[in-house]
């Protein structure tokens, strides 16, 4: 990658100053020193009247280099940098395209005119860090647009196009998306002459008052309250708002200086540092191999899974043929697939064209030839190896030499599968998670003898998807669901030992995750861990593994599809109740198993759950199931709900410190035994280095790549 840098070329009395860091012109700190000196050569320049600053390529800038966060502030700051820029006594335009967002947009509201052409979005989204606009964004903006307006765009974290930031007043020309760079300099040539002829200096937004004055308090609260749902746990929702009424109320300079002290102390937070972690390990990883091309795509199974799929494919612009043998089923498949485009237009997530072209693009049919000429068939039918090695007999027989077959399983043994195919090369696990075409996360599950083409194809069908993809390996569960099981043992054992359901869930849900293990249970039906569970050949020779689970399940409670599951629910609802009859259940069946019941505090509910996670994760590192910790984090994050601002199970287990991770696993194995508390090795390493899994990662990372 070229080193950032920025390029001036003169064009007769305007300079074009070009900021060149491929590949979103992020501002590092080589770059803001460079800005800095061409503006200040420029404006001291007698044979210049005026600048254009402009971005390289297909953006302007979209944000500052957020690496340097994790560092002390290195000058120029940009805050120092866009005051400069904005005291510049000629005139200066910013000349926008592509994505104008974080610094980047800072940056343009420090220049005296902005001209913008399509396609172009504008956006503050320094929340999705759990940071704020450190460089002057919450002072300019309210000046330029008002303060509610400001204040909406900075708690949503979400970015505007072209017709809003004109609506907003946000640009001051438009021009063709041909046209920017000679419509800037003929703008900056104009402004220079207007200042020049009236004795006038550039037009800066410091100098300004916010339109419209004070922000009404009902709103500041709903927008509060609207942010913390969203992005809960950070501290720059109250900051953000903090700053905007300063800029309503304080002078122009001791507003930027509270603005400065609030991003910093947000930028040394545990949330942002565990936010800006995410940001990395959500990078789409970069396949070893080239894709195959894929157009056709064929789904076999037309249940929840299977038409949530076809949704994601049809979506994206793939042509889809639904298959399954049972006519009910498919159409059920069919009609269900229609119903959730047509909320999706009601709900304003999709343009009604767009979801009658994706809808056309889905072929429903009966007969599995249908899908002999599919590119890519994803294989969703009963979690079952019997019918999953019959399914995918018939695929490798079936499907063109190039064809890759995937399957959804969440557990089973994908080289098993790929045995039956005859054509192991071309077989690969993509785990959607439920609902298929709402959930992020795809785990990619590499076979032993699975092509690097066939990785790389399932990895770009789930970035043309909008999907996460995540390598992961080949074992029980994979990564997700492998720690999902030692996770959940922990919340099984808990009740037969005194805790309540809701106890449990409730000490998970005050920790950060989205929901508690029963409910999730209830949620996805606990008759498909059942089945699981009957199709496992190594479980632990424990009659206490998931017997509350069982013991609901032989009840006939499977969850909400049959209105009582770990809880009940009220009939036409799904708010769940704790039900005194699966107490009575659980403890009789306690007592039967010999178990001691007794009261549970909250803070053993979370360490025996949360170190059961971490414990297991670092075993799937030792054993390369996972690439990485981050790998980890991001399945976890974005499959499971464990809470955005704790950064994953694997941060969190470093914010807390391998030592003390291992401490606390060591003190369950003496009151509880070792047979589930025998820590991983890799766990004691790294607590013996007084290191962290961060740490390890990079340093397996630089290894890897001396090897290869």
């Amino acid at each position: 990658m070229a080193a950032p840098r920025v390029i001036s070329e003169q064009r007769g009395a305007v300079l074009v100053i070009a900021i060149d860091h491929a590949p979103v012109n992020a501002l590092a700190q080589p770059l803001r020193a460079a800005l800095l000196e061409a503006v200040e050569t420029a404006d001291a320049d007698p044979g210049l009247r005026a600048m254009v600053i402009r971005g390289v390529g297909a953006h302007f800038v979209a944000g500052a280099d957020i690496r340097e966060f994790d560092h002390e502030p290195r000058a120029p700051l940009l805050n120092d940098v866009l005051l400069r820029i904005e005291a510049a006594r000629k005139p200066i335009v910013a000349a926008l395209h592509g994505s104008v967002l974080g610094g980047g947009f800072e940056l343009a509201l420090a220049c005296h005119y902005r001209i913008a052409a399509p396609p172009v979005s504008f956006g503050l989204p320094e929340i999705r860090l759990g940071l704020l606009p450190g460089s002057g964004g919450t002072q300019r903006l309210p000046r330029l647009i008002g303060a509610a307006a400001a204040l909406e765009l900075m708690l949503s974290g979400d970015p505007v196009g072209i017709e809003r930031a004109r609506e907003l007043g946000i640009v001051d020309r438009e021009a063709g998306s041909g046209e920017l760079l000679e419509a800037a300099c003929a703008l900056a040539q104009e402004m220079a002459a207007a200042a020049e002829g009236a004795g006038l200096s550039a037009r800066r937004l410091r100098e300004r008052a916010v339109p419209g004055g004070e922000i009404d308090a009902r709103r500041i609260e709903r927008e509060r309250s609207a942010a913390q749902r969203k992005f809960p746990g950070v501290k720059s929702v109250d900051a953000i708002i903090e700053c905007v009424q300063a800029a309503v109320e304080q002078p122009f300079d001791a507003a930027l200086a509270l603005s400065r002290r609030r991003f910093e102390e947000c930028r040394r937070s545990e949330a942002s540092r565990a936010l800006r972690h995410l940001f990395f390990a959500e990078r789409p990883a970069r396949p070893e191999a080239r894709a195959r091309p894929v157009q056709r795509a064929g789904v076999l199974g037309a249940g929840t899974m299977g038409s949530g799929i076809a949704i994601s494919l049809a979506t994206a612009g793939f042509d889809v043929t639904l298959v399954d043998t049972d006519e009910r089923a498919l159409e059920a498949g069919v009609e269900r697939l229609r119903s959730i485009l047509d909320a999706a237009v009601e709900k304003g997530r999709l343009a009604a064209p767009a979801a009658a072209a994706a809808a056309a693009r889905v072929r429903p049919a009966r007969d599995v030839q249908a899908l002999a000429a599919s590119d890519l068939v994803i294989e969703a039918v009963f979690e079952s190896m019997a019918v999953k090695r019959e399914v995918f007999a018939a695929l490798g027989k079936l499907c063109a030499p190039a064809a890759v077959l995937a399957s959804n399983t969440s557990t089973l043994d994908i080289d098993a599968l790929a045995q039956a195919s005859g054509r192991p090369r071309d077989v690969v696990g993509m785990h959607f998670f439920s609902p298929a075409h709402v959930m992020r996360l795809v785990e990619i599950v590499r076979g032993a003898a699975t092509d690097g083409t066939v990785i790389a194809t399932a990895l770009e069908v789930a970035r043309r998807i909008g999907k996460l993809g995540i390598v992961v390996g080949n074992c029980f569960g994979f990564v997700g669901n492998r720690m999902l099981y030692a996770y959940g043992r922990e919340n099984q054992l808990l009740m037969l030992e005194g805790a309540s359901p809701g106890q449990v869930d409730a000490a998970l849900e005050s920790f950060g995750m989205a929901m508690g293990p029963n409910a999730v249970g209830d949620l996805a039906g606990l008759d498909v861990g059942y089945r699981v569970r009957r199709e496992r050949k190594d479980l632990p020779d424990d009659p206490r593994y998931y017997r509350v689970a069982d013991l609901l399940v032989e009840a006939g409670r499977l969850g909400q599809k049959t209105r009582c599951g770990a809880y009940r629910y009220p009939e036409g609802a799904r708010r769940r109740e704790e039900d005194p009859r699966v107490e009575s259940m659980i403890a009789a069946d306690a007592a039967r198993l010999g178990v001691a019941r007794r009261p549970i505090a909250e803070q053993e509910i979370l360490e025996r759950c949360l170190l059961a996670l971490i414990n297991e994760g670092a075993l799937l590192l030792e054993q390369r199931m996972a690439a990485s910790a981050s790998d980890i984090d991001a399945i976890w994050c974005n499959g499971y709900g464990f809470p955005r601002h704790r950064g994953g199970p694997m941060f969190y287990a470093d914010t807390l410190g391998p030592g003390v991770v291992l401490e606390g696993i060591r003190r369950l194995a003496e009151r509880l035994g070792p047979r589930y508390w025998t820590p991983a090795p890799l766990l004691e390493r790294l607590a013996s280095e007084g290191s962290t899994f961060q740490a390890w990662q990079r340093r397996d990372a630089a290894r890897r790549e001396v090897e290869s």
